[in-house]
């Protein structure tokens, strides 16, 4: 049951996304005029719909995206100097050019969508991916600010007995050669919260790790409170081959795949975590973070689906950096539902975070210039506004309308290619899921 309603959660917040996104291309091109024949969330076969005013509003079969209609998103053929079509691909584009001008109300030529100026194309171009951003900080905020999220307190979770080395197995026990654990020996106890170490007061987790280990093999002392009363004790840490983490705390690799290590102090504690709030400040900095992340994954997009490729023609196990699909982020929400011991405030955080990095992903992906994506619209916008700043600057008359019927193979093309991606996903995510 808890699976299910991890599953319907994802569903409904997906939904919510699309529905939005497409909100944010028709709200600003309702307001600048252009006429809005239609808008749906979903493809294929319509399941409802209700026509309010000159817009068809509805639902389709297929969750997997939308669209809004915009009367005249194509110049017609008069208007960009009638180009002949004598090719197949001249003759989509003419067939483009065709339907779109059909669109068009006898009188309503000015309501076009391809009569707006660059500003406003871009306004309403971009207005479904900003959506999507605003929707990421949103979820973001009851995620930080509202729920807060696991985070490593001052006060001691563990004690381990003894020093296990880095490279030994992860269920390694203790064994009567290695080396007693200096926090154990120093009478550490579960419970305890660190006030001070080596005359430096404590205010967090990660301030303590950082003195440990750079300390060395030197005896400190360290204050903690315990049930109430202040105890001072005397740790002596051991320098020892600790991991290295980078900034998101993975652990960094040798080239050999092996984890690299560093010497350090160590005196073998673990924090207790507990749920920590920030303030609605700290929001834009993990959006801008989140961002730049997606992004360096989509510049890599071809490269990973070729491993996706090749690890689901070969059946070999997906790395967990795997690219992932609807279908599988919607499994992860699912497992992350029906995760035992944590309470629901917790794994609602965890929901509410992978929608918001898919919503990041949605943003970052449509901002890539190709039709049909909002990106390949945004280029088509951008080049018609220059050329019609740079024949201002040369005197020259000002051009006509961008051709953009043109870009309609391209479209086609990548429609086919995302279309195949889509698929594979699909299978790779039902047959050869990532495990988490």
């Amino acid at each position: 049951m808890e699976y299910l309603v991890g599953l319907v959660i994802f569903v409904v917040v997906l939904l919510g996304s699309i529905a939005l996104h497409e909100v944010g291309h028709m709200v600003p091109a309702k307001r600048f005029g252009v006429r809005v024949s239609h808008y749906m969330v979903g493809f294929g076969p319509t399941l409802w719909s209700r026509t309010k005013g000159e817009t068809e509003y509805g639902f389709k079969a297929i969750p997997a995206g939308g669209y809004v209609r915009l009367v005249g998103m194509y110049p017609p053929a008069e208007a960009v100097g009638n180009p002949p079509a004598r090719t197949w691909l001249g003759r989509l584009a003419s067939d483009a050019r065709q339907a779109s001008a059909e669109e068009i109300h006898p009188g309503e030529d000015g309501r076009a969508f391809y009569r707006l100026s660059t500003p406003k194309k871009l306004v309403v171009m971009l207005g479904g991916p900003v959506m999507n951003l605003l929707i990421a900080f949103a979820l973001l905020a009851i995620v930080f600010v509202g729920i807060g999220v696991p985070g490593p307190t001052t006060t001691v979770d563990t004690v381990s007995a003894c020093v296990i080395p880095t490279d030994a197995p992860a269920d390694r026990t203790c064994t009567s050669s290695d080396p007693a654990a200096p926090g154990a020996a120093a009478g550490l106890l579960p419970g305890d919260t660190v006030v001070s170490y080596d005359g430096t007061s404590v205010e967090s987790w990660d301030q303590l790790t950082g003195l440990i280990r750079s300390t060395g093999d030197e005896a400190v002392p360290i204050t903690v409170e315990r049930d109430g009363t202040t105890v001072d004790l005397s740790v002596t840490p051991v320098v020892a081959d600790r991991p290295v983490y980078d900034e998101y705390d993975n652990p960094v690799m040798n080239p050999d795949g092996t984890p690299k290590t560093t010497p350090a102090g160590y005196i073998g504690i673990g924090p207790q975590e507990e749920p920590q709030r920030e303030t609605i400040w700290a929001i834009p900095g993990k959006v801008a973070s989140m961002t730049g992340e997606t992004a360096s994954v989509v510049v890599r997009l071809p490269s990973k689906i070729g491993e996706l490729w090749s690890s689901t023609v070969h059946d070999t196990p997906r790395d967990t950096s795997s690219v992932v699909g609807v279908v599988g982020i919607g499994r992860f929400a699912g497992e992350i539902a029906s995760e035992d011991n944590i309470d629901w405030g917790l794994k609602l955080a965890g929901l509410l975070s992978i929608l918001a990095s898919l919503n990041i992903a949605l943003f970052v992906f449509n901002l890539i210039p190709l039709p049909p994506l909002d990106g390949g619209h945004v280029a088509a916008a951008l080049w018609e506004g220059g050329r019609r700043q740079v024949a201002r600057l040369r005197g020259a008359a000002r051009p006509g309308p961008f051709d953009s019927a043109k870009l309609v193979p391209v479209a086609y093309s990548v429609f086919i290619l995302l279309g195949g991606v889509g698929l594979l996903l699909v299978y790779a995510d039902l047959v050869n899921p990532v495990q988490i």
